[in-house]
Protein backbone atom coordinates (compact mmCIF):
# COMPACT_ATOMS: atom_id res chain seq x y z
CA UNK A 1 0.00 0.00 0.00
CA UNK A 2 0.88 3.32 -0.90
CA UNK A 3 0.43 5.95 1.69
CA UNK A 4 0.85 9.73 1.18
CA UNK A 5 0.85 12.02 4.39
CA UNK A 6 -1.01 15.42 2.96
CA UNK A 7 1.16 18.37 4.57
CA UNK A 8 -1.55 19.22 7.07
CA UNK A 9 -1.30 16.14 8.53
CA UNK A 10 2.40 16.25 9.26
CA UNK A 11 1.92 18.92 10.82
CA UNK A 12 -0.76 17.58 13.08
CA UNK A 13 1.29 14.45 13.99
CA UNK A 14 3.93 16.43 15.33
CA UNK A 15 1.40 18.44 17.52
CA UNK A 16 -0.01 14.96 18.81
CA UNK A 17 0.77 13.92 22.88
CA UNK A 18 3.63 10.71 22.50
CA UNK A 19 0.79 8.00 23.74
CA UNK A 20 -1.24 8.54 20.56
CA UNK A 21 2.06 9.02 18.08
CA UNK A 22 2.51 5.66 19.30
CA UNK A 23 -0.93 4.37 19.33
CA UNK A 24 -0.71 6.13 15.38
CA UNK A 25 2.52 4.05 14.39
CA UNK A 26 0.58 0.90 15.44
CA UNK A 27 -2.68 1.19 14.00
CA UNK A 28 -1.02 1.99 10.53
CA UNK A 29 0.86 -0.79 10.58
CA UNK A 30 -2.13 -2.91 11.29
CA UNK A 31 -4.15 -0.52 8.32
CA UNK A 32 -1.78 -0.81 5.78
CA UNK A 33 -1.92 -4.76 6.38
CA UNK A 34 -6.23 -4.76 6.59
CA UNK A 35 -7.43 -1.41 6.25
CA UNK A 36 -10.84 -3.25 7.36
CA UNK A 37 -10.02 -4.61 10.70
CA UNK A 38 -12.46 -4.53 12.86
CA UNK A 39 -10.05 -2.67 15.14
CA UNK A 40 -10.08 0.61 12.87
CA UNK A 41 -13.21 0.63 12.82
CA UNK A 42 -12.94 1.73 9.12
CA UNK A 43 -15.53 4.07 7.67
CA UNK A 44 -16.94 6.46 5.24
CA UNK A 45 -17.73 10.04 6.43
CA UNK A 46 -20.57 11.91 5.43
CA UNK A 47 -21.78 15.26 4.23
CA UNK A 48 -18.82 17.62 3.46
CA UNK A 49 -16.19 14.99 3.83
CA UNK A 50 -16.85 12.67 1.32
CA UNK A 51 -15.20 10.61 -0.06
CA UNK A 52 -13.11 10.86 3.08
CA UNK A 53 -13.12 7.54 5.61
CA UNK A 54 -11.60 7.61 8.87
CA UNK A 55 -10.13 5.03 11.39
CA UNK A 56 -10.36 5.52 15.17
CA UNK A 57 -6.43 5.78 16.63
CA UNK A 58 -7.25 5.96 20.32
CA UNK A 59 -10.98 5.90 21.94
CA UNK A 60 -11.10 9.54 20.86
CA UNK A 61 -8.89 10.26 18.08
CA UNK A 62 -9.67 9.48 14.59
CA UNK A 63 -7.46 9.60 11.34
CA UNK A 64 -9.15 10.86 8.39
CA UNK A 65 -7.58 9.38 4.53
CA UNK A 66 -8.88 9.56 1.28
CA UNK A 67 -8.68 6.25 -0.99
CA UNK A 68 -7.26 6.79 -4.56
CA UNK A 69 -7.37 3.33 -5.56
CA UNK A 70 -6.86 0.16 -4.23
CA UNK A 71 -3.25 0.97 -3.64
CA UNK A 72 -2.85 4.24 -2.85
CA UNK A 73 -4.40 6.67 0.22
CA UNK A 74 -3.97 9.55 1.45
CA UNK A 75 -3.69 10.78 4.96
CA UNK A 76 -5.72 13.87 5.54
CA UNK A 77 -6.09 14.67 8.66
CA UNK A 78 -5.72 13.64 12.69
CA UNK A 79 -7.57 15.05 15.50
CA UNK A 80 -9.74 14.16 18.45
CA UNK A 81 -13.30 13.14 17.54
CA UNK A 82 -15.22 16.52 18.26
CA UNK A 83 -12.37 18.58 16.85
CA UNK A 84 -12.81 16.79 13.46
CA UNK A 85 -16.79 16.67 12.97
Amino acid sequence: MIVIRAKYFSKAVIKLPVQVKRALAERLQLFMNDPFSSILNNHALQGDRQPCRSINITGDYRLVYEQYDEETVLLIDIDTHSNLY
